[in-house]
């Protein structure tokens, strides 16, 4: 009858042991510190950088003819270590001398990106085709991308044909959307 009293003993200790690691404590994702804030071991994955990313522009589903719709994909590729997207990309576009930007779609609700080393995630420009020479259009050469919260951009040519503007050049009828994932 002493037996089993020593075995359920035995058997408790090795289950406590087991549960530590080698500095004594319990194997667990948090640390308090010393302030009494818990933290995870995760660590938390900076922002994209333009210049840790690649961009493919296109291939565009192009607007033949004045008043049509065309959408232009574009798609970015993790270079780097771990990164994070959230929001709209920051798009300027260039006509000789006069610049402007695309703006973000006012129906789309951006969500947080992680992107780890290789992965990518894209967004679609959206615009209506102008009149060339007409004074509400903008015929765009040059294209600008910048990431959320940084100013260095990767610039592109535009070969899609000029951009109506809404009532003026100045604001066109072209909207962007936020990121999301691409792939698989």
């Amino acid at each position: 009858m002493r037996a089993l009293p020593i075995a359920v003993t035995v058997l408790a200790a090795a289950l406590a042991l087991t549960s530590c690691d080698d500095s004594g404590d319990n194997n667990s994702s948090s640390k308090t510190s010393e302030t009494g804030k818990t933290s995870t071991n995760a660590v938390a994955a900076a922002d994209c950088k333009i210049d840790s990313v690649g961009i493919q522009v296109g291939p565009a589903n192009v607007a033949p003819a004045a008043g049509d719709t065309g959408n232009i994909p574009v798609t970015i590729t993790n270079r780097d270590s771990q990164c994070t997207l959230k929001g709209f990309p920051g798009l300027e576009v260039h006509a000789g001398s006069t610049s402007t930007d695309i703006v973000a779609d006012k129906a789309a609700t951006p969500e947080k990106l992680t992107l780890a080393k290789n992965d990518t995630a894209s967004f679609t420009i959206t615009y209506v085709r102008g009149t060339a020479g007409d004074a509400n259009t903008l015929d765009l050469k040059t294209l600008k991308i910048s990431l959320p919260g940084a100013t260095a951009t990767q610039d592109f040519t535009w070969s899609y044909g000029p951009v109506a503007g809404k009532g003026g050049a100045g604001e066109l009828n072209a909207s962007v959307t936020p990121f999301t994932h691409a792939g698989d």
